[in-house]
C-alpha cells in the first residue's frame, strides 16, 4: 500500500476525522488532514489582523504563513510558523471564520500545493471537502462520508461542547458556504462510495472503510 492514497471528503461532524484516523492507523499508512490547514490559515489571519470579511485582504496575505502538517495518525500535530496550532486552531473564532477564508481561490490554491507535496507518492489517508474531486482525483479509492445532521450536531457538541441545536444550525451554514463557493466546492466526487455513518459505530464505519481499501489494493484476498 505504499503507493496508495485514500480520499476521505464529507461535511463536518460525518466522521471524516475519526475514520481517517483509524483507517491509516489500522493500515500504516500516513494521514493528512487538510481541514486543520484552512484552519491554521484562519488562525493565522486572524492573529495578524487580518480583515475576513475582504477576501483580497485575504488573499494578499496567504502565501505568508509556514503550515506544516504531521501525517502520525495516531498523533497528527499542526505547526503555524514553527507553533503548535492543534489546540488553537479549533476555538470558536476559528470555527466562525474558516469557510469564507476556505473559500478564496489564493488561499486554496496555495494549500493544494502543499497538500499534493505531501501526498507525494501515495501511502496516505486523505481528508477534507474536495480530496476526491480536486486534490487527488486519481486517488485509488474515493469515499464520501455523510451523516444526517442530528447525528453530525450530537457528534460535533460532543466533541467541542455546547448545545446541539446551536451546533446544528452552525454546522448547515457551514454546509451552505462550503458547497456553494465557486472554488472546489463540497461535493461528492465521480466514482466516490458513498457511507452514511448515521446507523454505525466509529469501529463499523472503520471497517468497511478498510475492507473497501483492501479489496482495491489486493490485501483482502
Amino acid at each position: 500500500m505504499s503507493s496508495l492514497v485514500v480520499a476521505i471528503d464529507g461535511p463536518s461532524g460525518s466522521g471524516k476525522s475519526s475514520t481517517s484516523r483509524g483507517v491509516a492507523a489500522k493500515l500504516g499508512l500516513r494521514y493528512l488532514d487538510t481541514g486543520a490547514m484552512f484552519r491554521a490559515v484562519t488562525w493565522w489571519m486572524l492573529s495578524h489582523d487580518v480583515d475576513l470579511t475582504d477576501p483580497d485582504a485575504i488573499a494578499a496575505r496567504a502565501t505568508e504563513p509556514d503550515i506544516e502538517s504531521g501525517t502520525d495518525p495516531l498523533a497528527p500535530t499542526i505547526l503555524v510558523d514553527g507553533e503548535d496550532a492543534s489546540t488553537a486552531i479549533r476555538s470558536d473564532e476559528v470555527n466562525a471564520a474558516v469557510s469564507p477564508v476556505s473559500a478564496v481561490p489564493a488561499v486554496r490554491s496555495r494549500l493544494l500545493e502543499l497538500q499534493r507535496a505531501i501526498i507525494g507518492d501515495g501511502g496516505i489517508v486523505v481528508e477534507g471537502r474536495d480530496i476526491g474531486s480536486v486534490v487527488a482525483p486519481d486517488a485509488a479509492v474515493k469515499l464520501y462520508l455523510s451523516a444526517d445532521p442530528e447525528a453530525r450536531a450530537v457528534r460535533r457538541a460532543a466533541e467541542a461542547g455546547g448545545d446541539v441545536a446551536a451546533t446544528q444550525e452552525s454546522l448547515l451554514a457551514r454546509d451552505r458556504i462550503d458547497s456553494g463557493r465557486v472554488t472546489a466546492p463540497l461535493t461528492m466526487a465521480d466514482g466516490a462510495v458513498h457511507i452514511d455513518t448515521t446507523p454505525y459505530t466509529l469501529d463499523e464505519v472503520i471497517s468497511q472503510v478498510v475492507a473497501l481499501v483492501e479489496a482495491v489494493s489486493g490485501d483482502g484476498e
